[in-house]
C-alpha cells in the first residue's frame, strides 16, 4: 500500500500543476487591472499607476510571473495579497479554521443521514417512507444551496429567532449552514444507497444468509451493508469537490470569515495572488480527498489489493 499511496502522491503532482496553469492564464485574461481597482479608476494618474504596476510585478510577461508563482510555491510561498499586504499563508492559517468548521460538521451529516436514510428507505421498500424520502431526496439535489439556506435563515433567525442570521462565534453560527451544506449531499448519498441496498439485498448470498437463521440486523449491516457501501464511498469522494465549492457559496450567504469569502473577495478585487493560492488549497483538498476514498476501498473489500 505504501508503494501505492506514494505513485498517487506522485501522481497530484502534475495535476496540481495543471490547475495552476489553468487558474493562473484565466485570472490574468479576465477584464480588470489590479492596480486600478487598488487606487481607484480616474482617482490617480498614469504615472502612479504605472509604478504601482511594476511594484506589483504585473508589467512582466505572462509566462515570467507564472514560473515565478511556481518558483515560490515549491518554496512554500504563495505569495502576498495585494489587498491586505499580508503573505496569503497567514490569510490562509486565520479563515481556514472557519472552513474546516463548516466542511468537517457538513461531510458527517450529509455521509450520515444519507446513508442511514437510504438503507431504512431501502429495508422498507415501496413503503410511505420510502416514497417520501425519495421525493424528499430529489427536492434536495434540485434546489441550489444558497436558496435552501436562504430559507432556512428566515425561518430559524429571521422568524423564529432561534439561531444567529449571520456571522462567525460559537456553534450556533454554525448550524444554519452545516445543516444547509450537509443535507444537499445527504440528498444525494441517500438515493445511491438505498439503489446500492435494494441490489444487494437481492443478491443469493443475502438468501443464505437469511436461511441460515441470522437476525435480521446482522444480515443487513453485517452482510449487505458493508458490500452496497463500495459506490456510496466513490459518490463520497466525488462529492467533496462540491462539498468545497457549496462552501463558497454557503460562507458568502452565512457571512462567514472562512478561506471560500476570502476567494470571492480575491476574485472581486482581482486578487491575483490570494486567488491562485487558495484554489490551489481546494484542488489540493479535492485530491487528498480522492486519494482518502481510494484507501478506504481496501478497508471494505478485502479483495482490493493495491499493488
Amino acid at each position: 500500500m505504501t508503494t501505492y499511496v506514494i505513485r498517487r502522491l506522485l501522481m497530484t503532482i502534475p495535476v496540481l500543476l495543471g490547475v495552476s496553469l489553468i487558474v493562473f492564464f484565466m485570472i490574468h485574461l479576465t477584464p480588470g487591472d489590479p492596480a486600478e481597482i487598488l487606487m481607484g479608476e480616474g482617482f490617480v494618474s498614469a504615472e502612479v499607476l504605472a509604478q504601482l504596476r511594476e511594484d506589483l510585478g504585473l508589467n512582466r510577461p505572462l509566462h515570467v510571473q507564472y514560473l515565478s508563482f511556481i518558483g515560490n510555491v515549491l518554496r512554500g510561498d504563495l505569495g502576498t495579497s495585494y489587498r491586505s499586504r499580508r503573505p496569503i499563508i497567514e490569510e490562509i492559517k486565520d479563515r481556514f479554521p472557519v472552513t474546516l468548521k463548516l466542511i468537517v460538521p457538513s461531510i458527517v451529516l450529509s455521509t450520515v443521514l444519507g446513508i442511514l436514510s437510504g438503507v431504512v428507505a431501502a429495508t422498507r421498500h415501496d413503503t410511505i417512507f420510502d416514497a417520501t424520502t425519495m421525493v424528499a431526496a430529489i427536492v434536495w439535489v434540485s434546489m441550489p444551496s444558497f436558496w435552501f439556506g436562504l430559507l432556512l435563515m428566515y425561518l430559524f433567525a429571521v422568524h423564529l429567532g432561534w439561531l444567529p442570521v449571520a456571522g462567525s462565534g460559537g456553534w450556533q453560527f454554525f448550524v444554519l449552514p452545516v445543516t444547509t451544506l450537509g443535507v444537499s449531499g445527504a440528498a444525494m448519498i441517500a438515493r445511491l444507497s438505498r439503489s446500492s441496498m435494494l441490489e444487494v439485498l437481492g443478491m443469493e448470498y443475502i438468501r443464505t444468509a437469511r436461511a441460515k437463521g441470522l437476525s435480521e440486523r446482522v444480515v443487513l449491516y453485517r452482510h449487505a451493508l458493508r458490500n452496497a457501501l463500495n459506490p456510496v464511498i466513490t459518490v463520497l469522494g466525488l462529492r467533496m469537490g462540491a462539498i468545497l465549492s457549496g462552501s463558497v457559496i454557503v460562507e458568502q450567504v452565512f457571512a462567514l470569515p472562512g478561506t471560500g469569502r476570502l476567494l470571492v473577495h480575491s476574485i472581486q478585487g482581482r486578487d491575483f495572488p490570494a486567488t491562485q493560492g487558495l484554489i490551489l488549497l481546494l484542488a489540493t483538498l479535492f485530491v487528498m480527498s480522492n486519494l482518502v476514498v481510494d484507501l478506504v476501498y481496501g478497508v471494505l473489500d478485502p479483495r482490493i489489493q493495491y499493488s
